[in-house]
């Protein structure tokens, strides 16, 4: 499938504030995500410009007026290169060195170095200073290392807002059963959920290490896990946090941390229900009935605007978390997210 690009980038289209030409959105995509980089006047010329995640996320940004980047990711080591099947794209005008891209198979914290290392880059190359992040999937949890790293190192580039879409921040239910924390009967003898996850597990048992092995309750939550050590991170940056809900569980006594879900991550997941101020100070919650992705609308025979990053109803939503950053921090510090 090809999806045309939009041309013309002028200022907000409902009026808004001009946004300096220092500004940007970087769209980071997930887990065992392949996607090219691209900039406002650079993408892939066949197939999806920017990779069956960032693709439609892209084009809604750009028609808003933003500077759009997406960073470049590969499902394992190494430049990006063409893709066939499903989500192909190619003939892409600018391939980034791997020590910038993010291994979408490797470990979280190596994922958010490389993309700290994009965003210098962006800086140099681009004169960007301040970022919105737009992150699915586990891309939320590459971006919150990399804004560790920039944090950390005083970087020049700074961070304004990050929206999550989908994003595992307690986990995925198919980590959690691949890594031995959930059964296979948490399912409920539901057929989609029961091949996700033992698909799921076959591609963790190739890997030693990395995203596959970390999404997990184990590794994320509680005392000395990954979220306890990003405290602070994220204390002078508004988070949005999407989630969806398309598949709900079958009659039986349900896991929450299983169902509902949008076919890889549960909704209490994707909106940090378990994740405490330290490490997630400002938060704003919304809920949508959509997959996880394209590909799993897909898999699933539903139309592929079904799936998070292609829902206009979620672009909408998106679009004003970016809108809304300058003053977010002024409200509640919890809007419409469980506790």
């Amino acid at each position: 499938m090809t999806v045309t690009m939009l041309a013309g980038c002028g200022g907000n289209s409902d009026g808004g504030e001009k946004r300096s030409a220092s500004q940007a959105v970087v769209i980071v995509s997930g887990g065992d995500a392949t996607s090219p980089y691209t900039s406002k006047d650079e993408a892939c010329a066949t197939g999806l410009a920017a990779g069956n995640t960032d693709t439609a996320l892209r084009e809604f940004l750009l028609k808003q007026g933003y500077t759009v980047f997406t960073s470049p990711a590969m499902a394992g080591r190494g430049q990006v290169v063409d893709q066939t099947g499903f989500g192909s794209f190619g003939v892409c005008p600018v391939t980034l060195p791997e020590n910038m891209t993010v291994n979408s198979t490797g470990s979280i914290d190596t994922a958010g170095e490389h993309l700290a290392r994009f965003l210098n880059w962006l800086h140099t190359e681009k004169g960007i200073t301040d970022v919105d992040f737009v992150a699915h999937s586990m891309g939320g949890l590459y971006s919150r290392a990399a804004i560790r790293v920039l944090t950390t190192t005083n970087a020049p580039v700074k961070v304004r807002s990050l929206t999550t879409i989908g994003t595992p921040w307690q986990g995925s239910y198919l980590s959690d059963f691949a890594n031995g924390i959930v059964p296979l009967s948490d399912c409920l003898g539901d057929k989609f959920c029961e091949s996700a996850m033992n698909t799921f597990k076959g591609r963790v048992l190739q890997l030693m290490a990395g995203s596959g092995r970390e999404v997990n309750q184990a590794f994320l939550m509680g005392q000395n896990g990954w979220n306890q050590f990003q405290s602070g991170v994220l204390d002078k940056i508004p988070v949005v946090l999407i989630g969806g809900k398309k598949f709900t569980a079958p009659a039986g006594q349900a896991n929450p941390a299983v169902w509902p879900n949008d076919g890889l991550v549960a909704l209490q997941s994707a909106l940090a229900k378990d994740i405490g101020d330290p490490v997630l100070a400002h938060r704003r919650c919304f809920t949508f009935d959509d997959t996880h992705s394209i590909f799993v609308s897909n898999a699933a025979g539903l139309d592929w605007k079904t799936a998070l990053t292609w829902d206009p109803a979620v672009l909408d939503v998106v679009h004003k978390a970016i809108e809304d950053a300058p003053r977010a921090l002024d409200g509640a510090n919890r809007e419409g997210c469980p506790s």
